[in-house]
């Protein structure tokens, strides 16, 4: 048995304001040749077809004419909805899909009626029509589909009962596939899939964060001991709790600047009977470049030139180079995107982004003379920015002060402006400094409560408008 393991595909993106079609059609030309060379019998896709819950006709026409050029060679094909798709969209038409060997898991099945877990849990076959995996398809889960609020519960208990309630709906899917396993007296192998982020792994720019709930992660040890559990979600191919058996696969195309240098890739899992055998890296070509260039407004056109000699391109190969500069320079600059475009001019570049180095941002507000454009700033950025700013008070409705760590407390018996301290003095300072220490603690902690809240928040609403 052959499967193609592949994720996140985020079929109608707009980079920047720049279309990745012609990228996405080449891509999937290019997997339609690895299902003929590679005989595969089955692919699964897990998760993020399509990058928002509307995608533009030309995606949805995409994805429709690669199933049909699927099911003519045919493979089976797995489609799984990530936080990015829209539920209701890639269910209407799962049921016309199924007659072109290809089942569409939109979402999770529930627990408590069996029948709907054969919508979860079904045997994958090969070209030949014959029984030769099961597989536990599990989409992207939201709190809703596993677990019901509990008045009183605090945070840390919500995530402990979500992170059960999850391993609760593996589990059961685990054992349903047991059984189908057992009722074929066939030797098969169990393949499990996931769209979420797993405890340990490595991000990117492009990533959205996930939280289930109040759940950030979800550890290794939670998920079922399935023969190949096929994740989907994080950007970056990648391997789980150094596990051979639990992947990321990663993008096939690079979503965000910060993905620029990693090679791209689709799985080819094999299965011998019921062990799996082999897991081998088919790496994507790139089929538009992009890179980020960090160097000064002066030394902009050799570093422009350098990068060009070490990707190998140039004005004949007709390939033009999507490019994010981050400026070293602290100086505003009225006229900096004609100067930069002067500078490029002669080069097969087109630049998408514009910015100041995190560094030179970070003292520019330190200074308070930050002129950072929007663009420029993250919603962290901006928020941690007007969090500063922020009065705090403590509980008497007091203005909180803030203990200067460099500020020293006078010792016994030394001389001061009052004459020489005594004891009831030294106690008094002593106090007061560890109550200011104290309150500089709480304001700390407080600000780090305040953002995690922010970025939970922020998730949710992204999350939600993916839904819709």
């Amino acid at each position: 048995m052959r499967i193609i393991h592949t994720s996140d595909w985020h079929l109608g993106q707009y980079f920047y304001g720049k279309s990745r079609a012609n990228e996405h059609q080449q891509f999937l030309t290019w997997l339609l040749t690895q299902v003929k060379s590679h005989d595969i019998d089955a692919i699964i896709v897990a998760g993020d077809i399509f990058d928002t819950a509307t995608p533009p006709s030309y995606a949805r026409q995409m994805y429709f004419n690669f199933i049909s050029e699927i099911q003519s060679l045919n493979c089976q094909l797995v489609i799984l909805a990530g936080n990015h798709d829209s539920v209701s969209m890639l269910a209407e038409s799962k049921d016309l899909l199924s007659a072109l060997s290809t089942r569409v898991i939109a979402n999770v099945s529930d627990l408590d009626n069996n029948e709907n877990l054969a919508e979860q849990v079904f045997i994958l076959q090969n070209s030949n029509k014959e029984p030769k995996a099961v597989i536990c398809a599990v989409p992207f889960i939201r709190p809703r589909d596993v677990i019901k609020s509990q008045q009183g519960q605090s945070a840390s208990d919500k995530s402990l009962s979500l992170q059960q309630a999850i391993v609760n709906h593996y589990q059961a899917l685990f054992e349903q596939a047991q059984q189908l396993v057992k009722e074929s007296k066939l030797k098969l192998p169990i393949i499990a899939t996931g769209h979420l982020t797993a405890l340990g792994v490595t991000t990117s720019d492009s990533v959205r964060d996930i939280y289930i709930g109040t759940l950030e992660a979800l550890p290794s040890n939670a998920f079922p001991a399935a023969d190949y559990i096929a994740l989907g979600h994080i950007h970056r191919a990648q391997k789980v709790g150094k596990t051979e058996h639990i992947r990321y696969c990663g993008s096939p195309i690079a979503l965000s600047f910060d993905e620029a240098k990693q090679s791209k890739r689709v799985l080819l899992v094999e299965f011998d009977s019921n062990h799996l055998t082999s897991v081998t890296d088919l790496i994507v070509p790139c089929f538009q470049p992009l890179a980020m260039v960090k160097t000064s407004l002066h030394e902009l056109s050799q570093a422009v030139e350098t990068l060009l000699a070490e990707l190998n391109l140039n004005s004949e190969n007709s390939k033009v180079l999507w490019l994010d500069i981050e400026l070293t320079d602290s100086d505003r600059l009225s006229d900096l995107q004609s100067r930069i475009e002067t500078l490029v001019k002669d080069f097969p570049v087109e630049i998408l982004l514009v910015r100041r180095a995190k560094q030179v941002r970070q003292q520019l507000m330190a200074a308070q003379q930050d002129n950072s454009t929007l663009s420029e700033l993250t919603l962290d950025d901006v928020f941690s920015s007007r969090l500063d700013q922020e009065e705090y008070f403590n509980p008497k409705g007091e203005k909180a002060t803030v203990v200067d760590s460099n500020e020293s407390q006078p010792e016994v018996g030394v001389e001061t402006d009052s004459g020489t301290s005594n004891e009831a003095d030294i106690d008094k300072s002593i106090e007061a400094g560890i109550e200011k220490s104290t309150e500089e603690k709480k304001i700390d902690e407080h600000k780090k409560r305040l953002q995690s809240l922010f970025k939970q928040t922020v998730a949710q609403v992204l999350a939600k408008g993916s839904a819709r």
